[in-house]
């Protein structure tokens, strides 16, 4: 841990731009696939499409991906738009699927009875649907921002990785402490990122919180 301590300043500027370059495609991807979810969800042939879809595009490897990005939206190389707009490309796809499991596991009844009340598909869709689903979306979405946290490091082999850099210069100075103090910053940003997002979850479901108690 000696060049954690010797060069803390340059291990908190590396961490937030790691924090930066994980969370913002984790809610973009959260943006897009919500309302693409809540829209295919009763239509089988498109939710079979979009899953397909998704599942093809996860399967891109990454790095791949940050080299490509540049020439089909025309950024430069080593601009971090390039690890967001790759990153958001995961993040939809696997939050997508979340997002049907998640109203999949919405009681059938509960959505009869909201239909009865008088509800549009689209009010029972927001009102209903979508609360009712955020536990498990909540925990789709925690897969999928420790996953960002994770692959964001690939991003420092074209120079823009935030903590991944400490692999790459680790590695080439064969220094395994700066690898190391890499490994762990980046298990504990996954970890708060993982906590904050159950206390969102946590808070946004407060009938959760009285059966519980």
């Amino acid at each position: 841990m000696n060049w954690a301590l010797n060069n803390f300043s340059r291990l908190m500027e590396l961490f937030w731009e790691h924090t930066v370059l994980s969370t913002i495609p984790t809610l973009l991807g959260l943006i897009i696939a919500v309302p693409l979810g809540l829209f295919l969800n009763d239509r089988r042939y498109g939710r079979r499409i979009a899953v397909a879809l998704a599942s093809i595009a996860f399967t891109i490897p990454s790095l791949a991906l940050f080299v490509t990005i540049p020439t089909i939206i025309g950024t430069q190389v080593l601009d971090p738009i390039n690890v967001i707009a790759a990153l958001t490309l995961y993040s939809g796809a696997l939050t997508l699927r979340s997002v049907f499991d998640s109203l999949d596991a919405v009681s059938t009844s509960v959505r009869d009875a909201a239909q009865a009340s008088g509800y549009s598909q689209l009010g029972r869709a927001l009102f209903v649907d979508l609360p009712l689903a955020i536990p498990v979306l909540t925990a789709g979405l925690r897969v999928t921002a420790a996953t960002n946290v994770s692959l964001v490091s690939v991003g420092a082999v074209i120079g823009v990785g935030g903590l991944g850099e400490l692999f790459t210069s680790g590695y080439q100075r064969s220094y395994p402490d700066q690898v190391f103090a890499g490994i762990l910053a980046i298990m504990v940003l996954a970890f708060i990122m993982d906590r904050l997002i159950a206390a969102a979850g946590w808070l946004l479901t407060p009938w959760e919180r009285a059966h519980a108690g």
